[in-house]
């Protein structure tokens, strides 16, 4: 469809239609009706200079049919379109170029919370309460990144979370979710038929890898009809402080565009329309995680407990932080003018902050040894009825915030293009101050073992701060397993230090089960029996429900399965040579990336391996 003279009179913007874009006037009969009202809107915003390179018309064509494709697919997917991105975009480039202060009238002060104490009277209640509540849960898995970062070619959530097993991360990650699903109905009232579901936000980068993965492994036994994929949609790209849409420099006809941060899963929420589906089902609690923090789930039926026990509406899962530590602190605001509000304050404007405000050492750390402001890790838990009360407000639009990298101290032009971000977990800086925002404290052992860094970064961390790599994250697994069995009477061997890729990490004995074996500490301690004890060197996988340990002696490697309804006990001494632990070299491409970034692998030397496929009773002794 063609525009008309009318439609072109209203690109007559200020009379100066054809000073503006006199490229975009002469291709005018290309544009379809609405195409010519994005156009209007791009000239309002000062935006001629994306037509400056335009050819005559009958050449190219298609590429500016492309180009506003393209805007309208911009326009559509941000809160307000545009428009409304630019004139953001102005104002936080304007606050950035003059040094403002985003907390400018704020004091902080230490939010309340509940720090819980794994394994004591109070855990174990919390875990219970949120093992109950789990089955009104859906839960929302922001995945939109590549492993580049790691050294990892491949979609982080399809690399194994430790390689005892080989269990990629979105397998332990539904695995567990189904687990859950089970022990909650377990508990319910009457005739329960709870499907937890579960939302992956993807990106244009993961989007199909992750759609492939699901169906290839029959989406590790869930239902399909309970994985939802929402993928997000990039934002253009910023040239300057005026902010002009930037060109991107390989084509001409297209906007330059990149991630918008992972705060898109609000808006992607709201506009699906997903959490009304969830909320007339009765579901109550929307709890969001990253896609490789391998130990989250350890802290989730407690932290669950908290949120419905404490009733919070926002609950964010912490760690203790050192001072000055490169985490964000939880921090409560008040401001000069009453507004309250509970959110993470980023490492390095914390301290800052809290030295302008009357704390003369800033960020120290309390007599606990740790700061009395908890660590962000990113998991929250957020009550679905005031959820989507506030989202009808803000359409699901956080708070957004630029970081443009400038060419020098006159701050006048970027070194690169900069574009808007966000993030899920300011959420929070809307909410009234009577909503009810808290937090839940728990080690990082248990909590917290993040996957993100490539080796020769990892490397490079100071010593005594976490890794935070593929080798920490496996590492991490084994050492809390270790320290959970025990916390449940298991003697459990003190670990070596080994250095793995330039790593100093405590080698644990190397114990892993499935979720549907124990998902609290309560069933851990139920099938512990008698003297146990667990060697340095061992290795040993559990794959089932009904496994039992009594009286077992292992020193060399124990690999049991069994199907539902197989009740086996496993006792007596087990010895065998075991799996070692082989250095890899990080730079010998004959070794899968997925090892090599580890920098260690398993020669399955010997060990004592059985399965049991039939339902009964079975005693495993050597």
């Amino acid at each position: 469809m063609t525009s008309t003279a009318g439609e072109f009179s209203k690109l007559n913007i200020n009379g100066d239609w054809a000073s503006s874009a006199p490229n975009l006037q002469k291709n005018l009969s290309l544009l379809s009706p609405e195409q010519v009202e994005l156009a209007k809107v791009l000239l309002e915003k000062e935006q001629s200079h994306l037509f400056q390179h335009w050819s005559e018309p009958g050449v190219d064509d298609d590429e500016k049919r492309a180009f506003f494709d393209q805007i309208a697919k911009l326009n559509s997917s941000y809160p307000g379109g545009l428009a409304a991105y630019v004139n953001t975009a102005r104002e936080l480039l304007a606050d950035s170029k003059a040094g403002k202060n985003p907390y400018d009238g704020f004091t902080p002060s230490v939010p309340s919370g509940e720090v819980l104490t794994y394994g004591d009277d109070n855990f174990v209640q919390f875990e219970e309460a949120g093992v109950k509540e789990a089955r009104k849960a859906a839960f929302v898995l922001v995945a939109g990144g590549l492993g580049e970062r790691l050294g990892y070619n491949g979609i982080k959530v399809a690399l194994p979370r430790e390689t005892t097993t080989g269990t990629c991360f979105l397998q332990h990650y539904i695995e567990t979710i189904l687990a859950l699903q089970e022990a909650s109905c377990s508990l319910a009232e009457g005739n329960c038929q709870a499907e937890i579901p579960l939302a992956i936000m993807t990106s244009d980068d993961t989007h199909l890898r992750t759609m492939e993965l699901l169906e290839k492994n029959s989406f590790f036994g869930m239902k399909p009809t309970q994985v939802k994929l929402l993928k997000q949609e990039k934002v253009a790209c910023l040239d300057d402080n005026e902010a002009h849409l930037a060109l991107d420099p390989h084509n001409k006809y297209r906007i330059q565009t990149k991630p918008h941060g992972h705060g898109d899963v609000h808006s992607l929420l709201y506009s699906s329309g997903l959490l009304k589906v969830w909320h007339d089902a009765g579901l109550r609690w929307v709890l969001f995680f990253q896609d490789t923090n391998g130990l989250l789930f350890k802290a989730i039926p407690a932290a669950l407990g908290v949120s419905a026990i404490k009733q919070y509406h926002v609950n964010s899962l912490a760690v203790p932080r050192k001072a000055k530590e490169a985490i964000g602190g939880i921090t409560k605001l008040t401001h000069k003018d009453g507004r309250t509000m509970v959110i993470n304050v980023e490492y390095n404007q914390l301290d800052p902050l809290l030295r302008a405000s009357g704390y003369p050492d800033g960020d120290v750390n309390s007599v606990t040894g740790y700061s009395p402001f908890p660590g962000n890790i990113n998991q929250l838990i957020f009550e679905i009825g005031p959820y989507i009360e506030e989202l009808t407000k803000t359409g699901g639009a956080i708070k957004e915030f630029v970081n443009p990298k400038y060419k020098d101290a006159t701050k006048t032009a970027f070194k690169s293009s900069t574009r808007l971000e966000c993030m899920m977990q300011d959420y929070p800086k809307t909410l009234p101050p009577s909503a009810r925002v808290g937090f839940t404290v728990m080690d990082a052992w248990l909590a917290y073992a993040p996957v993100k860094n490539n080796p020769e970064d990892a490397a490079k961390v100071p010593k005594g701060n976490p890794y935070h790599s593929a080798t920490s994250g496996e590492m991490a697994i084994y050492r809390s397993h270790s320290l959970i069995l025990r916390k449940a009477g298991v003697k459990i061997d003190d670990p070596v230090i080994q250095v793995f890729n330039g790593q100093e990490v405590e080698v644990w004995s190397r114990v892993v089960w499935k979720p549907k074996w124990a998902l609290t500490f309560s069933e851990v301690k139920s099938k512990v029996s008698g003297n146990c004890s667990i060697s340095q060197r061992s290795t040993m996988a559990i794959k089932g429900r009904d496994i039992a340990l009594e009286d077992l002696s292992l020193d060399g490697a124990l690999i049991t399965e069994a199907v539902d309804g197989a009740e086996v006990k496993v006792g007596g001494s087990v010895q065998n040579k075991g799996w070692t632990i082989e250095n890899v070299d990080y730079k010998d491409t004959s070794i899968p990336e997925e090892i090599r970034i580890r920098g260690f692998r398993f020669n399955k030397v010997e060990q004592l391996e059985k399965t049991y496929t039939e339902p009964g009773k079975y005693f495993l002794k050597p």
